[in-house]
């Protein structure tokens, strides 16, 4: 959630800042602004609403060209989306500018405190609290790093900030605590933001910013300290997808261009895993082989999509290690006093490495003793630093604020992980591993074949653009399927939407069904798996009850075309592996009628990208 951005050299600052907070708008767009500073003093624009409408202001009211400023899109949480509250906020004494993504929990009582010494404030936020406590300590004589760091020190919560002060035009400075941030190194210039994506188009030399660290920015360097003063260590990485990867190809939204990126990304995920001598071989994983020997129980914790992941995750995972393994909720896990050993693994899936919930579930496994492995897209974020290894998904950066890459090349890596234990505890011959990479490696092309298939879908989505509830049934990985294809109407079309499995049926669900109501049922292959049956005599339950009933099946199965308003063909896989080609015709469906009804489908209301703070 919001996007920030700061910019030091010898470029047009405000065109570079703009142009961060476009690429970056996925991460909030209830407001946004930017702020420079030019003799001596602050210039500030912001507008509620989308980037479009700060830019509108910016035509009206033009900034000037400095060589500094900083940016932000926001995702309200205090304060409602409104001019006032927008970001950046300017201190009383007109010297500090500051943008801030995540919560300040003890802000009521800061606020107070700043009311009592005759501080007004003028917007409803938490963050103008950070920016007024700025502006005192440099009103006393602070310096702009140290006045960061005596601030910082005073906050609880979950925070990014970024200041600049009138008075010293040549430098910015920044401070984290469970919320992302990274440095953009250039040519005598610099950069920060919140994500890579916002100074790819300048530099891809980035440096990642460990946890309660503040940095002082200037156009030749930067110098990272902690909260206290200390010099502090960071770590430098180099970005691996250019701009290019970040635009929308000709497509009309992210999410409908990254549905048809997924061929490539899946493909990547699996890319370089087995070796010739046929061995799984998980780079990221540096746990030795005697600890995950020694593991009785796995955990896996997600959110929203990735919890999805980790339901199919469940699956497979028991099948091939004949361990226990659980899946739970990250914003419930450490709440209910789950029971954690030395010999408990624990999977963490985020797509941001930044979701707070879930990097509080893995301070909590670790403090538990239990070793944490993180499977996660966005190389140095937190939560992968945090854990004791990480298997990277490939699927470069993903725009569209609703998952679609991002679930497939997490179900992708959750296969991996499970047949990289399997092959740890000895609980597969090797051959057998060898098969099932062979079958996963052939899903690629399939996947491209689904997405070569989806005119049906596309028309399908033309007549239910009036319906008012979705169901969707599955059983076993078929349910995870069904419950991420309701999500993915709530999401961007707006529409109710359940996912069930099939057998719980007769135990509620069928009340809901009433002529007309549409049912997708994600059928499991035919003649190799005992439930097919099952969910076929499901799909005549509900048609007896006037379901419009939405089938998708293995290509072939004639068993469940009598009982199928429409049919969508399915290619050939194994049943654990089905997930990844059934998933992708509920992607397309949801796009597609979103589209139609005409919302904006990379920016749903209400919605942000990644979760950052509890």
């Amino acid at each position: 959630m919001c996007g920030i951005i700061g910019y030091v050299g010898p470029r047009v600052a405000r065109d570079v800042v703009v142009s961060g907070l476009r690429r970056m708008e996925y991460r909030g767009y209830d407001s946004a602004g930017v702020a420079v500073i030019t003799d001596g003093a602050l210039e500030v624009r912001k507008k509620a609403g989308k980037i479009g409408n700060l830019i509108a202001e910016l035509d009206e009211a033009p900034l000037p060209d400095t060589e500094i400023g900083i940016g932000h899109t926001r995702w309200a949480t205090h304060g409602g989306p409104t001019d006032a509250n927008a970001h950046p906020h300017v201190s009383g004494n007109g010297r500090i500018a500051l943008i801030h993504n995540g919560i300040i929990e003890n802000f009521a009582a800061l606020r107070l405190e700043l009311e009592t010494r005759g501080v007004a404030l003028a917007s409803q936020t938490d963050t103008e609290v950070a920016a007024q406590l700025l502006g005192v300590e440099v009103g006393a004589g602070a310096d702009l790093a140290d006045a960061m760091r005596t601030v910082c020190r005073r906050l609880e919560g979950a925070f990014t900030l970024v200041a600049i002060d009138a008075t010293q035009p040549d430098r910015l400075v920044a401070a984290r605590r469970n919320s992302p941030l990274v440095v953009g190194v250039g040519e005598g210039e610099s950069f920060v933001a919140s994500d890579v994506s916002a100074f790819i188009e300048f530099t891809r030399n980035a440096v990642e910013l460990g946890q309660d660290q503040v940095v002082d920015v200037s156009r030749d360097g930067f110098t990272v300290t902690d909260f206290d003063g200390s010099p502090a260590v960071s770590h430098p990485f180099e970005v691996t997808w250019d701009l290019s990867a970040a635009e929308k190809a000709g497509y009309d939204w992210f999410m409908r261009k990254e549905i048809f990126e997924q061929p490539k990304a899946v493909a990547d995920t699996l890319l370089g895993r087995y070796t010739t001598d046929g061995a799984l071989k998980l780079d990221e994983l540096h746990i030795p082989e005697a600890e995950l020997r020694s593991i009785d129980k796995i955990i896996i914790v997600a959110c929203g999509t990735a919890y999805y992941a980790g339901l199919v995750a469940k699956y497979a995972i028991e099948h091939w290690t004949r361990v226990a393994c659980e899946v739970e909720i990250a914003s419930e896990f450490r709440y209910r006093d789950p029971i954690i050993t030395r010999s408990t693994l624990v999977v963490t899936i985020s797509q941001s490495g930044e979701t707070a919930d879930t990097l509080m579930a893995i301070r909590h496994a670790r403090e538990q003793h239990a070793k944490v492995i993180a499977i996660c897209n966005t190389n140095g974020s937190t939560i992968p630093r945090e854990s004791d290894a990480v298997l990277y998904t490939h699927a470069g950066p993903e725009i569209g604020v609703a998952s679609t890459k991002g679930f497939l090349t997490q179900v992708a890596a959750c296969y991996l992980l499970g047949l990289y234990l399997a092959q740890v505890r000895g609980t597969m011959f090797g051959d057998e591993i060898g098969r099932w990479m062979g079958e996963l490696a052939a899903t690629p092309p399939l996947i491209q074949q689904v997405l070569d298939g989806l005119d049906p879908i596309k028309q399908l989505a033309a007549q239910f653009i009036d319906k008012k509830s979705v169901l969707f049934l599955g059983r076993h990985v078929g349910y995870p399927v069904a419950l991420e294809g309701a999500l993915k109407l709530k999401e961007i079309a707006y529409l109710h939407a359940e996912g069930f499995p099939a057998g719980e049926l007769k135990h509620g669900p069928i009340a809901l069904v009433e002529h007309g109501t549409p049912i997708f049922v994600v059928v499991p292959p035919q003649g190799r798996d005992q439930l097919h049956d099952k969910v076929v005599s499901n799909i005549q339950e509900v048609r007896a009850r006037g379901a419009l009933t939405v089938v998708l099946a293995e290509e072939g199965d004639a068993e469940v075309e009598p009982y199928a308003d429409v049919i969508f063909a399915l290619p050939r896989v194994s049943t654990l592996l089905q997930p990844l080609v059934a998933t992708i015709p509920l992607q397309f469906f949801a796009c597609e009628l979103a589209t139609l009804k005409g919302y904006d489908v990379d920016q749903p209301r209400n919605l942000a990208k990644s979760v950052t703070v509890e």
